[in-house]
């Protein structure tokens, strides 16, 4: 009897220490949080890649709500919004230029929060919209920054959206192109490519995600 319990302790031990392990395993490590004055490539996808935009009305609505968000923290370089993802390409502005405000990360976290709520509202659905957190790279080198630039806007193509990321409308590419007024940082963009015909010559070339030397949720996908 002794020998059965102890054997039954130490089974129950097992298997809480293979529970512990489990749930030890399953932890998402928690984020770094956006530091001030450096860039990043930020992208999400929707929960069980769940399309986040099944409408022109979400695309133009999802804009609105970064630029009242982020516009006042960071400089956007890129983006790209697809059916189920999305990427932006951003300068977080430096500290001294946001004393007074929540820390970079709530903000790019508040647009996400009300889009969900809208989108849940608007077509009966409860639950999380976005995966959580939402992934961060910092980009610490120009040939980095070159290569997101051309795939982020190639990114429709990528996925086979359409069969020439020119196409596609949710991008910066043609704000990048254009005379309009425009939320992105087109000036230091051309400046960055040496002008408008170098940008539209580097985006002919592939700039898929094993290029980026990164692995990015589009390797998922």
């Amino acid at each position: 009897m002794w020998l059965s319990c102890m054997y039954n302790t130490i089974a129950e031990r097992t298997d809480h220490d293979r529970h512990s392990v489990q749930q030890r395993d399953n932890v998402v490590p928690k984020p770094i949080p956006l530091q001030y004055g450096r860039y990043y490539h930020i992208y999400n996808r929707g929960n069980n890649r769940e399309n986040l935009f099944v409408e022109e009305r979400n695309y133009r609505y999802f804009l609105r709500l970064y630029a009242r968000h982020i516009e006042p923290i960071a400089e956007t370089y890129a983006y790209c919004l697809l059916r189920n993802h999305f990427h932006v390409l951003v300068k977080i502005k430096d500290e001294e230029n946001l004393r007074g405000l929540k820390p970079p990360s709530q903000h790019f976290s508040n647009p996400f929060n009300a889009y969900a709520r809208a989108f849940n509202n608007a077509y009966e659905r409860t639950g999380t919209l976005f995966e959580r957190p939402f992934e961060r790279i910092e980009v610490t080198s120009d040939a980095h920054f070159t290569l997101l630039v051309t795939y982020i806007h190639q990114n429709p193509q990528l996925h086979r959206f359409v069969t020439d990321f020119r196409d596609w409308i949710y991008s910066s590419y043609h704000a990048d192109l254009s005379d309009k007024p425009a939320r992105v940082k087109r000036q230091d963009v051309l400046a960055w490519f040496d002008g408008a015909e170098n940008l539209e010559t580097a985006h002919c070339k592939a700039a898929g995600a094993h290029a980026l030397g990164v692995l990015t949720l589009e390797d998922l996908l």
